[in-house]
């Protein structure tokens, strides 16, 4: 797997095992200590370094990915494992029914109209588990009762509330100190397929989750757009801010200083930034068929090499992409921050859950 890394790359892979999902102000200065390039204003030779490691890493089902944050709108990277079977569920330390409240909570708060996207944890602590498991049949007597498996019937309220903190310890779940229960990084940058086979509603603008969104005041209009998006798509209208839908009035609440002031935190010194959430998407997305070398001049001439077979790469990449080349759903025209197989999930610290 290290074969072709160099120490800087095993540096940045330790840094996400060990440390978990970073941020990708803190991922780019770390790239800039251990190369002294700027990823801000050399993005193509972050982008590439990145792919040594997804290449290295996809031999052993892992990936570096990258996902937004719904809640802060901040973009974080981390490894993650890239195939949910039987055998990587072996390694997870949560038992049946611990995966199964999990799943019972991730369900409660995507299915919220209100697309808050939160639960609270008194209102997790008493959900139902029946459902979250196959229930079994005797197939030879007709008319029988199905039956709940005895794991499931038992798990009781202290156990749920220890499997709570265990999953916000290991960043699946965030639980505020007003007990109200979000998503955590793992959840945003490990089920990004499960969100789209489960029908979870998209962002308009963006085509990912709308877990965390604001909804169309239209009633009648299904429309939902992430405060991130929200905000760029109506910076950059010179005309009445309207759902771009149904035309319906939409008032932007959030100051123009306050987004401005949140585009300059979430990106490392240089003078490149993203300039609206699209681009945020495709810089956490960005597969570049460009590697990075041992020194700084390696680097650019690997990079000036790489060039042309990174155009041919990409048409291909564009006419065989499946849907996880997208967010939130199929035919998606938009690329996600999670959803192109280059950078993707966070640690994979456990084995899959779901």
């Amino acid at each position: 797997m290290s074969g072709g890394l160099s120490w800087r790359h095993h540096v940045v892979i330790q840094a996400l095992l060990s440390r978990g999902p970073l941020k990708e102000r803190d991922l780019h200065s770390l790239f800039q200590d251990i190369t002294k390039r700027n990823p801000g204003t050399e993005r193509p030779l972050f982008d590439g370094f990145i792919l040594k490691i997804n290449k290295a890493l996809a031999c052993a089902n892992f990936e570096l990915r990258g996902c937004i944050d719904q809640y802060d709108g901040q973009v974080y990277y981390g490894v993650v494992n890239t195939i949910s079977d039987e055998q990587s569920k072996l390694g997870t330390k949560y038992s049946v029914p611990q995966i199964a409240f999990y799943k019972a909570i991730i369900e409660a708060i995507v299915q919220d109209s209100t697309a808050n996207g939160v639960v609270s944890s008194i209102e997790a602590l008493n959900l139902n588990l029946d459902s979250q498991v196959t229930i079994v049949t005797d197939t030879q007597s007709l008319g029988s009762q199905p039956s709940v498996p005895s794991a499931l019937k038992n798990f009781t309220l202290s156990q749920k509330e220890k499997t709570l903190h265990e999953l916000v310890k290991d960043q699946w779940l965030n639980l505020t100190t007003d007990g109200i229960i979000k998503l955590g990084l793992k959840s945003f940058l490990d089920l990004r397929s499960w969100f789209r086979n489960n029908d979870v509603p998209s962002c308009h603008v963006c085509n990912e989750a709308g877990i965390k969104a604001d909804l169309c005041p239209n009633e009648n209009c299904t429309v939902r757009i992430h405060q991130y998006c929200l905000k760029q798509l109506f910076l950059q209208r010179k005309d009445a801010k309207v759902c771009p839908s149904c035309g319906t009035s939409w008032p932007c609440t959030v100051p123009k200083e306050e987004f401005l002031q949140a585009e300059v935190d979430n990106e490392p010194t240089g003078r490149q930034r993203a300039t609206d959430s699209k681009q945020k998407r495709r810089t956490a997305n960005r597969v570049v068929d460009e590697e990075v070398g041992c020194s700084n001049q390696d680097v650019l001439n690997e990079c000036r090499e790489s060039q042309r077979g990174n155009r041919l790469a990409l048409k291909r990449g564009r006419a065989s992409r499946n849907d996880d080349a997208h967010i939130g759903g199929s035919g998606a025209s938009q690329s996600s921050a999670a959803a192109v197989p280059g950078l993707g999930r966070v640690t994979r610290s456990s084995a899959r859950l779901m």
